[in-house]
């Protein structure tokens, strides 16, 4: 019987490929490969590309995703140095980083691994949130808040264990979301208010001494000012009672002359403007315009 040539063709490219499926693997761009001769540890971890093997059960090929994975812990209680509970949840960023020892610690099991690392997580956690007090996660200051910090110190306990038990890369730990038990809350809000409080007395009680201090410079600067007006009325009446003085004396030797002179600056002031008047001719100063009469001290001529 003559056979197609197509179908020795077709055998042959199957043959291949079986060939190939036994002695052969490809590595991804995003897998780790490990390969085990009769379940022991034969050689490095292999690298993206086409890689040669012997043929199952001689050797086994075990792929891993080298993409960094993510998981989240549940939102659970933490207690905080001064006795307060904080709710916390976490999530971590992680990676195989030596795939032969991920390979024997967890049997490529990826759940199970990731069991073990949330344990490692919670327990760093626990311990870091129990050096800082509760103000360092929750204030209405924000220059009291401490989350990078907090965050690197957890990292810097996980990423050396993990890596070095379970040949895991920890790259990132960060608190997704925190809380308050309600409980708590309100024992929380009630300080809180007791500090704004204590600081509004505070301000308070500053303003009062400011204000305190600057009637106390005003009370002085007024008594200095009064004292100087004092000092300058004295001053000033003294002056006027010296001319006062001399002026008397030169009224007294010629009292007539004195009066005279006054009633006629007080009849030009009260003439100043145009007005008219209706008044007694007795009343001084009006009583020198009745009559002539000569200068006191003076005879008529």
């Amino acid at each position: 019987m003559k056979r197609n040539p197509i179908t020795y063709v077709t055998a042959g490219i199957l043959a291949v490929v079986f060939l190939m499926m036994m002695f052969a693997f490809q590595v991804r761009q995003t897998e780790v490969a490990i390969v085990t001769l009769f379940g022991n540890y034969s050689g490095g971890a292999r690298e993206p590309g086409l890689h040669f093997r012997l043929p199952w059960p001689i050797e086994s090929v075990h792929r891993f995703d080298n993409r960094v994975r993510n998981f989240e812990k549940k939102y659970e209680p933490t207690p905080t140095r001064d006795g307060r509970l904080l709710m916390t949840e976490v999530f971590v960023g992680w990676r195989i980083a030596d795939p032969k020892l991920f390979l024997e610690r967890f049997s490529g099991d990826v759940n199970t691994a990731q069991q073990r690392l949330d344990e490692l997580v919670r327990q760093a956690k626990n311990s870091v949130v129990g050096q800082h007090d509760l103000r360092d996660f929750i204030s209405t200051d924000p220059k009291e808040l401490k989350f990078d910090a907090i965050e690197k110190e957890i990292l810097a306990i996980v990423k050396p264990k993990a890596e070095a038990t379970y040949g895991i890369d920890v790259s990132l730990v960060g608190f997704k979301q925190i809380g308050l038990p309600e409980s708590v809350t309100a024992k929380v809000f009630e300080r809180m208010r007791a500090e704004r409080e204590e600081l509004v007395k505070q301000f308070r009680g500053e303003g009062d001494a400011q204000a305190r201090t600057i009637h106390s410079e005003a009370e002085r600067e007024r008594a200095q000012l009064l004292a100087q007006a004092e000092a300058q009325a004295t001053q000033i009446k003294g002056q006027a009672d010296a001319k006062a003085a001399e002026a008397l004396k030169t009224f007294e030797q010629n009292p007539e002359l004195a009066v005279f002179l006054l009633k006629l600056k007080a009849l030009q002031e009260s003439l100043h403007d145009r007005s008219t008047l209706i008044l007694d001719p007795q009343t001084p100063p009006f009583d020198l315009l009745k009559g002539q009469k000569g200068l006191p001290g003076t005879t008529k001529p």
